[in-house]
């Protein structure tokens, strides 16, 4: 059974289509690489996937809820309490410590988030990803690796039920790419969150069961 689904999904800026009949089913804890070249549309899909956006014609349906259908409030909840990002510019906060940012999405949760929850599985992950070092220190003080650790942990606080990472390697070597993909692959797989990664790296798109190509805004494979 799908948990998410696109309808004849078509995005529209000014004149120009940049996604085109769009259907698409994943399953829960799919992980799926989504491949293309710059400008064919897949960040924008990504951004549909997440709430971000909302199709111009088309239905983007999340474990039953057509998101087309919910008002910027709505949607708002519904980013925070089911989905993850890890862009690859990390958009930490500059004036707060990196564990505020961590914490920043369930603090404006507000108070059906268990607090206690979140900031043992944070203190897991920073254990984990080998940042503890990290938490109290500002995004200026940290290297761009550690940065980037910190914006996975940001992503994973809520334990999403979707985790979307567009061109999380797209700063990286070869090597560090690949310790990457695998690395929230397996945060996936131990939070139980569907995986979507957009990434142009025919390496980093070899670590995923599924593959999905776009081109010029339809899905060719």
């Amino acid at each position: 059974m799908s948990f998410i689904k696109l309808q004849n999904v078509e995005k529209t800026f000014g004149t120009t289509k940049v996604l085109q009949g769009i259907n698409l089913d994943i399953a829960d804890r799919d992980l799926v690489a989504i491949r293309g070249a710059s400008g064919s549309g897949k960040s924008t899909l990504l951004y549909l996937l997440g709430g971000l956006d909302v199709p111009s014609t088309g239905n983007v349906i999340i474990n039953g809820q057509n998101l087309s259908k919910l008002s910027d409030k709505e949607l708002a909840d519904f980013r925070n309490q089911n989905v993850g990002f890890v862009f690859q510019f990390h958009f930490l906060l500059p004036s707060m410590t990196c564990i505020d940012n961590i914490l920043l999405p369930a603090r404006i949760g507000g108070g059906n988030i268990n607090m206690k929850v979140v900031e043992s599985d944070v203190a897991k992950l920073a254990k984990i990803l080998g940042v503890e070092h990290c938490l109290k220190k500002f995004p200026y003080q940290l290297s761009g690796g550690e940065q980037q650790r910190i914006n996975i942990i940001r992503a994973l606080s809520m334990r999403p039920k979707i985790l979307l990472c567009d061109e999380p390697t797209g700063n990286l070597d070869s090597k560090n790419s690949e310790k990457v993909a695998d690395l929230l692959k397996n945060l996936a797989h131990d939070f139980g969150a569907i995986l979507l990664v957009v990434t142009h790296d025919d390496k980093v798109a070899s670590f995923f069961p599924r593959k999905i190509v776009i081109e010029d805004g339809r899905i060719i494979g």
